[in-house]
């Protein structure tokens, strides 16, 4: 295989780079297509298998000529530009923009539940998975007041529901999560915060994903004992728009004051981005947290058995200092 006569060594290794990053993106979730034909989610399990397989050989061999591709420049190509111009860099980004297509459209997507009780971390550790994952981190909140702004047809019924003083039911739910995932942002994975809740709810999270042909692939549990979670829930305060999470004690904002009573001053927190006031939410109380626990626990608990026999779900001891508990985040990434 030889690169087109217009790449330079440079340019072809950052179109294999690329092209390669996001195979080995698709790659890490290939052992899905398995799990997903051996589970109830799918219907004709061989024949899912089979496609799978073909699939996987198919994209072993894209990723080989990937590899091959920055070889063959490392090796020679002395005659080759330095620089590109316009129309050529043009070129490189459409060929890098047809890889990373392909990959999209045949290899499973990366679709991961992050799940911890209240104050475990999630807001915090979330953002950075989607950093190193190159996907959204989808919360059902934010989802429902986006379709409800934007009047879909599932926001428009979520609207009818919310204004009658009903609960959004699960299948309305489901359904802005099956719009908010055809968006471009989401081709090659998301992450799930707030949903599901329920053993109902997770298969039928299960159902609809099956019906996109995709299946969840990993499921991370950041696990804190109760009695530490007081302290953490307590002293959390809020950016709303952005769901930034500060804590007067581990991670205070900058412009934190302390009263005579050694409490923060209300009007002193303030977020570090945009110096909008943070706020601290209704329930983030030892009362409440008591409920909240144990709502928790037994709801998640038949969630995490429903996906163990899928060989997806990870625990992480998040009562350690952040850079311990990212560490085994990132491991649980892995396959």
């Amino acid at each position: 295989l030889r690169p087109p006569t217009y790449l330079d060594q440079t340019t072809t290794t950052m179109i294999s780079s690329n092209a390669l990053r996001t195979f080995a993106r698709r790659a890490a979730s290939s052992t899905t297509a398995r799990r997903f034909a051996s589970s109830g989610a799918g219907a004709g399990a061989a024949g899912a298998e089979s496609q799978s397989a073909q699939q996987t050989a198919a994209y072993i061999t894209a990723g080989a000529l990937v590899v091959s591709m920055a070889c063959v420049s490392q090796a020679g190509k002395k005659d080759a530009t330095a620089t590109l111009g316009f129309g050529q860099s043009k070129k490189v980004e459409e060929a890098v923009k047809k890889t990373e297509d392909k990959f999209a459209a045949y290899w499973p997507r990366n679709i991961m539940i992050l799940f911890g009780p209240p104050g475990a971390g999630k807001g915090t550790h979330g953002p950075k998975i989607e950093d190193q994952l190159t996907i959204p981190q989808l919360s059902t909140g934010d989802m429902l007041r986006a379709a409800v702004a934007a009047k879909t047809e599932v926001g428009l019924k979520a609207a009818a529901v919310m204004k009658a003083g009903g609960l959004v039911s699960d299948d309305i739910v489901v359904g802005i999560i099956r719009d908010r995932i055809k968006e471009a942002d989401c081709r090659f994975g998301f992450i799930l915060d707030g949903f599901p809740r329920t053993l109902v709810q997770a298969r039928a999270l299960d159902k609809m994903l099956a019906e996109e042909g995709a299946c969840v692939t990993k499921v991370i549990e950041l696990q804190v004992p109760d009695e530490v979670l007081e302290e953490r829930i307590c002293g959390r305060w809020i950016h709303k728009k952005s769901g930034r999470s500060y804590h007067v004690k581990f991670a205070p904002p900058k412009s934190m004051k302390l009263g005579a009573d050694g409490k923060p001053v209300p009007e002193s927190m303030k977020d570090d981005e945009t110096g909008e006031s943070l706020m601290q939410r209704p329930d983030d109380t030892a009362t409440a947290l008591v409920k909240r626990l144990k709502g928790y626990h037994g709801e998640t608990v038949p969630i995490l058995d429903h996906y163990r026999p899928n060989g997806i779900v990870r625990e992480v001891n998040a009562n350690q200092g952040m850079g311990g508990v990212w560490k085994e985040v990132e491991a649980s990434l892995g396959r």
